[in-house]
């Protein structure tokens, strides 16, 4: 419906003699009309904003809804406020359907400005653009149950089963071409209207609690929730229950993945979540696939910040192979598993970082900060405590495979 929503805010625009923009009722940028660049005052830090990020602030929303225009039925203009970051007078033409508030459109005020008759215009454009809405919220709504279905029903005739429901569900669209989107971990419920998707539902995750834990230190081998932290053990005790969020994104090109990766940072805009996007899939058959590929790579993003916040499976590497080889959790390795102890969070850095380094000394003491003498002793006290060896390949192998999964599942 993208198309569908720019041609509306195309002819507000037109009929208004000003650029218009389209936002939901969350205040998500959905669709935004060319603006005149010798303005100086067109391109104001909030409309800026608006259309670079795709979305306003909290401070922002709360400040324009208090000229009531979440009550409005009619055109509400707004004056000019320099020091809120509007340089500029805004008309808003609620976007209603049956009383209820689907989104906004936008344009910049001006002298005259526009007549009764041409407002009135515009807002039957702005009902069209309700219906619109309306019914893409409505149809994401119907299809959470049929969608969350596919996803948890695990292999064998209830799968079938819900691929059927939703296949049915999804009409024509459903032999298309498709992304699936992860948002780990997600609080609430899943938002009404997600513009641009053909579903969207919530996915119990077990672990979700900490996916947000994190951190970028030197090297990428630092986080508090990585190897030898106290969510990193065998026994798992520190993780807490969860969801995550799916979404189901209509794609036109396999090999054009921006509309999934905008819907995705879209929905990562308050913070502290990570993304997944699968490899495009045309059909239902494999989502349950899809789904397992877009959260091991919303938990890589979680564990590397290079790859986030929004990971496309295809980007993430190792963390491929060790999402397959531990899709139902690391159980531990006996000779690895006393390195993830709390007590041994340091070396357990110092290892993950010297392998990350290939095993060259002067690069790992150096990304660490310490003497080479030190690295040698931390790597020696790493070999009393595994019983391994860190000149045998595999010994090496079989270490970073632990520390990378105690960091993708921690």
């Amino acid at each position: 419906m993208k198309g569908d929503y720019q041609d509306l805010v195309d002819e507000i625009s037109a009929l208004l003699g000003a650029p218009a923009t389209l936002e939901n009722r969350d205040f998500r940028l959905i669709a935004f009309g060319a603006h005149d660049s010798e303005d100086d005052l067109a391109m104001d830090p909030v409309r800026t904003r608006s259309i670079l990020t795709r979305q306003s602030t909290a401070a922002v929303r709360a400040w324009f809804e208090g000229f009531g225009i979440a009550r409005a039925t009619g055109p509400v203009r707004i004056p000019a406020a320099p020091d809120a970051g509007v340089f500029r007078g805004r008309i808003c033409l609620p976007v209603r359907y049956r009383g209820i508030v689907q989104g906004y459109v936008w344009l910049l005020d001006q002298e005259p400005g526009p007549g009764p008759d041409a407002l009135a215009a515009a807002m039957e454009v702005a009902e069209r653009i309700g219906v619109l809405l309306a019914e893409e919220a409505k149809a994401g709504a119907d299809l959470s149950r049929e969608f969350r279905a596919v996803l948890v029903a695990g292999p064998g005739w209830r799968q079938d089963m819900a691929v059927a429901a939703l296949r049915s569900a999804l009409g024509p669209g459903a032999d298309g071409l498709h992304a699936v989107v992860c948002v780990l971990p997600w609080p609430g419920e899943a938002p009404a209207s997600v513009p641009g998707t053909a579903a969207v539902c919530t996915v119990p995750w077990p672990g979700a609690g900490d996916a947000d834990g994190a951190d970028s230190a030197q090297g990428g081998s630092g986080s508090a929730s990585g190897p030898g932290s106290d969510t990193a053990s065998g026994d798992r005790p520190g993780r807490r229950a969860g969801q995550a969020l799916a979404v189901l994104v209509r794609l036109r090109s396999a090999e054009v993945l921006a509309p999934a990766e905008g819907v995705a940072t879209r929905l990562l805009a308050g913070g502290g979540a990570n993304a997944g996007v699968a490899e495009p899939r045309r059909g239902l058959a494999a989502l349950a696939d899809a789904w397992s590929q877009a959260s091991a790579a919303a938990q890589a993003a979680a564990a590397q910040p290079r790859f986030g916040p929004v990971a496309r499976w295809s980007a993430i590497g190792p963390y491929r192979m060790l999402a397959g080889l531990a899709a139902a959790g690391p159980a531990g390795d006996p000779a690895t598993r006393v390195l993830l102890e709390p007590a041994h969070r340091e070396l357990a850095r110092t290892a993950e970082l010297f392998l990350d380094c290939a095993g060259q000394a002067g690069r790992a003491a150096a990304a660490l900060g310490i003497h080479r003498q030190t690295l040698y002793y931390r790597l020696a006290r790493v070999e009393q405590l595994t019983g391994l060896d860190l000149d045998e390949g595999e010994d090496r192998l079989l270490l970073h495979m632990a520390l990378k999964a105690a960091r993708l599942y921690g």
